[in-house]
């Protein structure tokens, strides 16, 4: 089981850190590593209790892998003698708590992204803040944030740290959000906190914590600049009706490159995230816009190590040239892009789509990404904005597929590439050669697919359609035979599913 994960350690140039960006970095990495804590409490509950009941060595180091005793790149199965299934709503909810009690609960908001649901002494169904429940992690991490804001020589990087510090403490992040799109020319960077919904399978309500430590890669962003004033115009040319593209993009969007020096919680559990679209507050992404990190040294791991062999065993020969890091980047890049692009609220008023489309949500929203992505670098290409052959993004694309959707159910990434793989097989996007098992791209089809995917999911996202969307995510978000096989080759050819980062002051010397 260990095999599905190959090692990479996570570095950066040292030497172009000053002592006092080194002794900042050691700070946030202590307050990530707090992260960690609160992170394995939401996944599973008790780690010390876990971890100490585990003899094999190997056995423990998957467990702490996976945030718990189910393997989250093969459905959440359970790879421990005598653990039952993981419970949709993670440690988030009790686990005798049905959706009808949990709906029947007339609560304002028991639906809140910061609170744990919990039984009084009664059994009733009572909430708990998170700056109550980690009351102690989140005190001791505000401090190290306060500390590094302390040694920050970068005004708009202290504020947002001693935001941030105080938001960790009262669960309300709005004003810490402003204040880290304000940052424009700061070397370090964190992203902290409980942000992303995808560990509540349940209804997709509950943020799980989670951190990384950033050191932006100034060259490579400068690069990047240009494509965020092109937002409102593709926002316009969305291949759907009006009413589903009446939203202004936030026009304060960035577009940065970065080195990840460390990661922890969420974003460390199972598959690992290259590139990240935050805060995903809609009024904040509406008033104020987004910023896009790509983790460069992350990205170039999963290329080299991933993505290059499963080209050499799945695509025709004759289209892997077309399998570059160029496109790889652009394709990363675009999607994180696109999530800023279509709709946050339902148009009949039923509130946001996350709220409307509950447990589906995410995957819904990592479909649109991927399939806006696409739109988009069609769009910028045609208007000599990105160079390459355009058939370099769409093999690299479709090639991505494999890596993706790896990831398997559990995975809001995994089910977006389960529908989109498909879909576009039933669009005729691809081919695969029943003698070599090759796959082969048609370009024409596959901007075919990518166009009426488009359309559905913002269709579906702006209609608030959950009964829809589960029909979408039930027919098409399975494994079919071929697709199986293909996977159990990669599989026997040993090529990893994921990385395991070596990171950590010792790592990076300092």
């Amino acid at each position: 089981m260990l095999q599905k994960y190959t090692p990479f350690t996570l570095t950066t140039d040292v030497s172009a850190l000053s002592g006092t960006e080194k002794s900042l970095i050691k700070k946030l990495i202590e307050a990530a590593e707090i992260m960690d804590e609160c992170f394995w409490y939401e996944a599973y509950g008790d780690k010390d209790a876990l971890l100490s009941s585990i003899k094999d060595e190997n056995l423990k180091t998957f467990a702490q892998i996976n945030y718990g005793p189910w393997d989250r790149l093969d459905g959440n199965k359970p790879f421990i003698d005598g653990v039952g299934a993981k419970a949709p709503g993670s440690n988030y909810y009790p686990k005798d708590m049905t959706k009808q009690e949990f709906e029947s609960w007339d609560q304002v908001g028991k639906d809140s992204l910061y609170t744990f649901i919990r039984r009084n002494q009664e059994g009733q169904l009572i909430q708990v803040p998170y700056y109550e429940q980690f009351s102690s992690q989140v005190k001791r991490a505000a401090d190290l944030l306060n500390q590094a804001a302390d040694l920050s020589d970068n005004k708009a990087l202290t504020k947002y740290l001693k935001l941030r510090s105080i938001a960790l403490q009262n669960d309300k992040y709005q004003s810490s959000d402003m204040a880290w799109l304000d940052m424009k020319d700061n070397h370090i960077d964190v992203v902290i906190g409980p942000i992303e919904t995808y560990e509540d399978q349940l209804y997709g309500y509950k943020a799980a914590h989670e951190a990384y430590v950033l050191v932006k890669d100034m060259k490579w962003s400068e690069r990047l600049e240009k494509y965020a004033q092109f937002l409102p115009s593709l926002q316009r040319g969305l291949p759907v009706p009006d009413r589903y593209k009446a939203e202004e993009p936030g026009r304060d969007t960035e577009l940065n490159a970065y080195d990840v020096i460390y990661y922890s919680g969420d974003c460390n559990a199972g598959s690992k995230t290259i590139a990240i679209n935050l805060p995903n507050d809609e009024h904040v992404q509406l008033a104020k816009g987004t910023r896009r990190l790509q983790l460069k040294n992350a990205m170039k791991a999963k290329f080299e190590k991933i993505l290059m062999p499963i080209s050499k065993s799945l695509i025709n020969p004759a289209q892997q040239k077309h399998i570059t890091f160029d496109a790889f980047f652009a394709n990363t890049m675009f999607h994180e892009v696109a999530h800023g692009l279509g709709i946050k609220n339902t148009i009949d008023g039923k509130g946001t789509v996350r709220k409307a489309l509950k447990e589906h949500a995410s995957a819904i929203e990592e479909g649109k990404a991927d399939m806006l992505g696409l739109y988009m670098i069609k769009q910028l290409h045609s208007r000599g904005e990105l160079e390459h052959d355009l058939m370099d993004y769409y093999v690299t694309f479709m090639t991505s597929i494999f890596r993706s959707v790896r990831f398997g159910a559990s995975s809001a990434h995994g089910k977006a590439n389960m529908i989109r793989f498909n879909f576009f097989d039933e669009m005729g996007a691809f081919a695969r050669d029943p003698k070599t098992g090759y796959y082969k791209v048609d370009a024409a089809k596959l901007e075919a697919a990518m166009e009426a995917l488009s359309n559905k999911i913002l269709t579906l996202q702006g209609d608030g359609d959950y009964i829809k969307v589960s029909e979408l995510v039930s027919g098409y978000g399975v494994i079919k035979s071929d697709l199986k096989s293909d996977l159990s080759k990669l599989a026997d050819e040993g090529i990893p599913v994921d990385v395991v980062f070596n990171q950590g002051v010792d790592i990076l010397g300092i």
